[in-house]
């Protein structure tokens, strides 16, 4: 298991390299250009100075955190094929560059919903939290202030220039059914595997967060059946699944150690993280540790390490504790002491 920690970098972050490096067995930075607006070429040179940066830390930038799907290709637009182009380039640029792994999604509009990123926990942190019936009645609007004003550091997947143009996506959207958000993914795949099986990358899609329907907007990626799917539409080697524990999990239908030993072998990117479910479908984030929450975390390591997983994983969002200023879900000591769970976890189950 190839532990990473994913960073925003230099002027995007609280976090710095120089830190990251204190925390043992952290052997790569997960990194993207997050300055880039959806859908542009990331050009060769700006890859090169991201990637030479992180390698003078001594880092490895093996795994790329995203490379975010134009809404036209979601949509199936007119225009896809100039976004379906411009994402080859991209992959051919990072292949140039040693990248093996792409995260993406195909979620529309939302990257991730939460109802508050700041929420108190009984231990005295704040975490990210869903809260089933606020969403349930809440206006999309209404979302977009709250995750704006929480944060002066850019949150994926919640970029300016997207959320500016809501109203036109949600028109856009209507109609949209599950089928026809399966069969544009289809079309993506088929267009971008080729490449990036030439390129020696390997397409690592994120499930739905979280797994079901929200604002009436159709999600695929909510279970095992949805990966099964997923895999069916091309064998390609490139075709493969970021194994999120606290995305898919959320869905208590979701047995993550079950899912773990179907698909540990189909996932070169794992999200290792915990979730508190509550019995109305609310769910916060809460410490990596197994007991603190409602994923077997435990279990899914031990899964992992049972078919000696050589893929890349990183611990995913950890909660605010002792005062840190950072972006929600993402500072450096929660996510630190996760690694080191999940590292001692690592290293009793390779024992046995």
């Amino acid at each position: 298991m190839n532990i990473t920690f994913r960073w925003y970098g230099q002027d995007n972050d609280s976090v710095q390299l120089e830190q990251i490096k204190q925390i043992p067995g952290t052997k790569g930075i997960v990194w993207a250009l997050h300055q880039k607006p959806v859908g542009e070429v990331w050009q060769k040179e700006e890859i090169q100075q991201e990637v030479d940066y992180i390698k003078s830390h001594g880092f490895h930038a093996d795994v790329v955190e995203s490379v975010n799907v134009h809404e036209s290709i979601k949509l199936g637009n007119v225009d896809r094929e100039q976004y379906i182009e411009n994402y080859k380039e991209t992959i051919r640029n990072l292949g140039e560059a040693g990248v093996k792994v792409i995260c993406y999604n195909f979620m529309p509009v939302f990257d991730w919903t939460r109802t508050a990123l700041y929420e108190p926990l009984p231990d005295g942190s704040t975490a990210l939290f869903f809260e089933k019936e606020k969403i349930e009645s809440l206006d999309p609007a209404e979302l977009i202030e709250t995750v704006a004003s929480a944060s002066d550091l850019t949150l994926p997947g919640w970029e300016p220039e997207k959320m500016s143009r809501i109203k036109e996506l949600f028109e856009e959207y209507e109609g949209m059914t599950e089928e026809t958000l399966w069969e544009n993914l289809s079309y993506f795949l088929q267009a971008i595997l080729p490449v990036a099986e030439a390129s020696g990358i390997k397409m690592a899609i994120h499930p739905d967060d979280p797994p079901w329907s929200i604002f009436g907007l159709p999600r695929i990626m909510t279970s095992g059946e949805s990966w099964e799917k997923l895999l069916s539409i091309s064998d390609s080697p490139s075709n493969g699944i970021t194994f999120c524990t606290g995305s898919m999990g959320a869905n208590p239908e979701n047995d993550m150690v079950e899912l773990a030993a179907k698909y540990a072998k189909h996932s070169p990117f794992a999200h290792l993280r915990n979730v508190k479910i509550f019995e109305n479908g609310d769910f916060i984030e809460t410490s990596h540790y197994t007991q603190d929450g409602s994923i077997d975390l435990s279990g899914v390591v031990r899964e992992f390490a049972s078919q000696d997983y050589e893929g890349y994983a990183r611990p995913d969002h950890g909660r605010h504790i002792w005062n840190e200023q950072c972006r929600p879900g993402y500072g450096l000591y929660d996510r630190a002491l996760g690694i080191m769970y999940l590292l001692g976890l690592w290293d009793a189950y390779q024992e046995k």
